[in-house]
């Protein structure tokens, strides 16, 4: 925060007037967003201070010939930060003085060239003899690659190096297995608790910052669903997109990555995305493509290899249901089943059914929509490793299956939330970003978590008005089209019909750069916290999304706001909690009581909140 600070009085001398804040939260996101898609992707590389920097630049429309000077902003700091490891300096000195080569190897976001600048600040010239950053060799010592490339550059083997450090894993364990003397030796428990204290106070310090400036005044109250979707959902996804960037550029930085986007969510959010790249002149080579997936289609992929995930979710999603109504959502059609298959479908006994001779017809079918889905896969992606997926969240169901159907290949999936509203396991969040929001519940300090109270309008906002993925089929050419009809970028307007949409896209078109959507995204954010949890008649047309289709195969929809049946006041406030945006029912069902039951309902996520963290 120092260097930004100094940095942006710089800035503020040149005519190029940035706030500290702004400068501060950009590169936050840009390292954040890095590291993230750097360890999803397995780990190897290594994230880079320019490329952060540089990243930063490109949000803030700022020119590149400064980048050096705000760099060194960042090592007149470091020197004021740091202090010299004095003790140890005498002892490598001595070893030295007896003919010992002493190497310094790092990692670090920092180049070489920068390490040595520090290392001679602090202890003159002629301590190490060479430095080994991750950063320039693009290789770290937790994989055990760095230390590879470094015996390799000094010529010698494992056995004639002794490595000392404080990371247990990355000084100590991985050159242990790999044949290297290691000595690990710890931080001290007063400097490692001084660390944590320090950064949880930057945090709440950051949490109460964003607690005020994300308020709703300064807004031109928006008059119609168009306006509220410029003013309001128009900052909101422009900053969802400066993150799929983010994310993005680094996992194109480690290489052969691919970035698709999942219909029918990811559609909407393409046509976002692809205009915010256009409009701030972001640069991205990536592969990006839509792709005609859906729950359903993942979920052939998972059952094809008895995959025990499916199981979770046929169950959660047809617990009221029957065997029958399963075959026939998986294999696409009407099937002519025996009575066994009309009892209530129980997800233990449903690889014993398909085992037999009326499953394996059904299952028949299944094998070739998931053949139509392979090729389509790979007429998507080619032969790229990294298959990064882009939806809306919240589970990352698609994720869970896809990856469990499809083992050969690598998914990993960036969202808007992440968040185990199922239940079921979380064995696949490690390859699942909610790059806006992760959380399970609301939190009245993360002012994002507030679309967790209606998340239904997420989905609406981005979701084209075509139907969700469930039958796949071949054209004469061999390309592989679905039910869903045309959805390669270009060929749908998703904001057709969609006002909302329509009004992001306005505000995209007129954005300037990421300090302004910053800026706005915090007014944004505190509007829409207030539409959804306080909402007004104007908020109620505006957040309005009708029904919403189940999907997985079948043809039910849900009212979000379905019409009150009871008469009495206690029954019509029971039946509050069967709907999907409570808010919006107590706000159209109780107008004169909701000035007390809406705070009381927040107070109730509020205490929830509170004791699902103190468990």
């Amino acid at each position: 925060m120092q260097a930004e600070q100094r940095f942006a009085r710089f800035l503020r001398d040149e005519g190029t007037p940035i706030s500290a804040e702004h400068l501060f939260r950009t590169r936050q996101l840009a390292e954040r967003f890095a590291y993230r898609a750097l360890n999803v992707g397995g780990g190897s590389g290594e994230v880079r201070l320019v490329d952060i920097i540089q990243r930063q630049f490109v949000m803030l429309g700022l020119p590149e010939r400064l980048m050096e000077q705000r760099i060194s902003f960042e090592m007149a700091i470091e020197k004021v930060s740091l202090s010299a490891n004095r003790k140890l300096a005498k002892i490598l000195r001595l070893h030295r003085q007896a003919g010992i080569r002493i190497v310094a190897i790092s990692d670090t976001a920092l180049p070489r060239r920068q390490l040595t600048e520090l290392i001679d600040y602090f202890h003159g010239p002629g301590l190490i003899d060479n430095v080994y950053s991750s950063a320039d060799i693009g290789e770290s010592k937790r994989f055990g690659k760095l230390f590879s490339r470094v015996l390799e550059a000094e010529g010698i083997e494992a056995s004639r190096l002794l490595h000392i450090g404080d990371d247990h894993l990355a000084d100590y364990v991985v050159p242990k297995t790999m044949g290297i003397h290691a000595l690990h030796i710890p931080k001290g428990r007063l400097k490692r608790f001084a660390t944590r204290a320090d950064g949880a106070r930057a945090e709440a310090v950051r949490g109460v910052r964003n607690g005020v400036t994300r308020q709703p005044g300064g807004m031109a109250e928006p008059e119609d669903r168009a306006a509220f979707g410029r003013e309001v959902f128009g900052p909101v996804v422009a900053q969802f997109c400066l993150y799929i960037w983010l994310y993005a550029k680094e996992a194109e930085a480690q290489g052969n990555a691919a970035l698709l986007f999942c219909a029918r969510g990811g559609i909407g959010i393409r046509e976002a995305f692809e205009k915010l790249l256009a409009r701030l002149n972001l640069p991205l080579e990536m592969r990006r493509e839509n792709i005609l997936i859906s729950r359903l289609v993942a979920a052939r992929a998972a059952l094809m290899q008895h995959s025990p995930t499916v199981l979770d979710e046929l169950g959660r999603e047809f617990k009221k249901n029957t065997f029958a109504d399963v075959a026939d959502a998986l294999g696409g059609k009407k099937y002519d089943l025996t009575d066994h298959w009309q009892l209530p479908f129980d997800p233990n006994h449903f690889f014993a059914m398909i085992d037999t001779p009326a499953g394996r017809v059904v299952l028949n079918d299944v094998a070739r929509q998931n053949e139509l889905f392979e090729r389509h896969l790979e007429q998507t992606t080619g032969d790229v490793s990294r298959i990064i997926l882009c939806d809306t969240g919240l589970y990352g169901s698609t994720q869970r299956l896809v990856a469990a159907g499809v083992p050969e290949r690598t998914f990993e999936t960036i969202q808007f939330a992440r968040c185990n509203y199922k239940g079921l396991s979380e064995d696949h969040f490690p390859q699942v970003t909610g790059l806006v929001v992760e959380e399970d519940l609301y939190n009245p300090l993360r002012i994002e978590t507030v679309i967790l109270r209606y998340w239904q309008i997420i989905e609406s906002l981005f979701e084209p008005a075509i139907p969700s993925v469930r039958l796949l089929s071949e054209a004469g050419d061999g390309t592989v089209y679905s039910n869903a009809g045309k959805i390669a970028y270009g060929e749908l307007d998703p904001s057709d019909g969609n006002l909302l949409l329509a009004g992001v896209l306005q505000y995209i078109a007129g954005v300037v750069n990421g300090a302004e959507i910053m800026s706005d995204a915090d007014r944004a954010w505190g509007r829409l916290k207030q539409a959804i949890t306080n909402p007004r008649a104007f908020d109620m047309v505006a957040l309005s999304v009708g029904a919403r289709s189940v999907d997985f195969g079948r043809p039910e929809s849900v009212y979000v706001l379905r019409q009150p049946g009871a008469v009495d006041l206690a029954r019509r406030l029971t039946a509050v909690k069967s709907q999907l945006w409570r808010e919006g029912a107590i706000a159209r069902d109780f107008p004169f009581l909701k000035t007390a039951l809406l705070p009381a309902l927040e107070m109730a996520h509020i205490v929830r909140g509170v004791s699902a963290r103190l468990k």
